[in-house]
């Protein structure tokens, strides 16, 4: 990894008329806690559960999750991004979260993204629909969710082409509606079938040529750092190389933007490989998960003072990365179907 010009990383707050939305929603409908949809969670993760994920991988990873059947089949749904409250620094509650991605195998309308949000103690899990808020109503938001970043109550998106759009634990909705509608119809709000809904409260726009493919958090920085990154194939984009930047967050969990509303880079570097999924820094040392194929094992690069000192394997269709700095774990998760798991190495 090689430092690399971080002028094209700068983001502008875009924030809009997404606060007085919000604002609609929580006189509309109750407000739920984080705790309160962990202890709601209606699915079961079957610790350390039989699967192909891992492929060759040895030694296997040192803790996992898998899906229910429908999650782990399901044609019309890709997990992409992984974080957890260790990375958000939260004490109060302990759990996992993982981005969704709406594909739908065949013609169907558009569903948006999700988080999964899973608890360890319990083993269990809930989805929860996230939303796009207009005026008293809300729709689904179409992106790919390929990473996500946990810092205090926010959750960061990353948003391909766009930048980042944030979300918030302290704005949880429960919706009681219909499987087939979403928003506000007939007087009544629904979310496809969700029980719970979160609506985007903040939006960061790139005004450069960065693409956000994933995200995390460093907070061995100081301040902490939101670490960004592009995902690069070169049978598509020959010549092209993927890079990773880092952004400061302020002591509220925003970025640290300026009087302007924009936020420049701390630094940036150009990645050492190509079909990098997710990247995390941690103590001048950085991790990079790789991508091979449907069929074969990724691989986990280890990065120190710019030089990659080890590859580990890793499981078929590698993507996000996190930190429980507590376990001492380095947590991923894998995308296809009848192979998706969400796992643990060391650090």
């Amino acid at each position: 990894m090689t430092a690399t010009d971080p002028a094209p990383f700068l983001l502008r707050r875009n924030t809009g008329d997404l606060p007085q939305a919000v604002e609609t929603l929580a006189k509309a409908l109750p407000r739920r806690d984080l705790a309160t949809v962990l202890a709601d969670a209606n699915r079961d993760a079957a610790h350390k559960g039989r699967t192909t994920a891992f492929g060759s991988m040895d030694p296997r990873p040192a803790d996992w999750y898998c899906w229910e059947d429908g999650d782990d089949d399901t044609p019309d749904w890709y997990p992409q991004g992984v974080t957890a409250t260790s990375e958000a620094g939260r004490k109060d509650v302990q759990a996992l979260a993982v981005s969704w991605y709406w594909k739908p195998d065949g013609p169907k309308p558009e569903r948006g993204i999700r988080l999964s949000f899973l608890s360890p103690a319990t083993k269990k899990y809930r989805h929860v629909l996230l939303v796009l808020p207009k005026g008293s109503s809300y729709g689904a938001i179409d992106i790919h969710a390929g990473g996500i970043a946990w810092y205090g109550d926010l959750i960061y998106v990353a948003d391909t082409s766009r930048g980042l759009r944030v979300f918030d634990t302290r704005h949880i909705y429960e919706v009681k509606g219909d499987d087939d509608k979403i928003g506000l119809q007939g007087g009544r709000y629904h979310a496809y079938g969700y029980r719970y809904v979160m609506p985007q409260v903040d939006t960061w726009t790139g005004t450069g040529s960065a693409r956000f493919s994933f995200a995390a958090v460093d907070r061995s920085t100081s301040p902490h750092t939101l670490v960004s990154g592009e995902y690069v194939d070169p049978a598509e984009e020959p010549g092209k190389v993927g890079r990773v930047a880092r952004w400061p967050i302020a002591a509220d969990g925003t970025l640290a933007a300026g009087a302007d509303g924009r936020v420049a880079a701390s630094d940036a570097y150009a990645l050492p490989a190509a079909k990098i999924q997710g990247a995390l820094s941690r103590g001048g040392r950085w991790y990079l998960s790789q991508a091979a194929s449907a069929a074969s094992n990724g691989s986990l690069l280890v990065v120190e003072g710019g030089k990659t000192t080890a590859v580990r394997r890793f499981p078929v269709g590698p993507e996000d990365l996190t930190c429980w700095s507590e376990k001492g774990q380095l947590w991923s998760l894998t995308e296809f179907r009848h192979r998706r798991v969400v796992f643990a190495v060391p650090l």
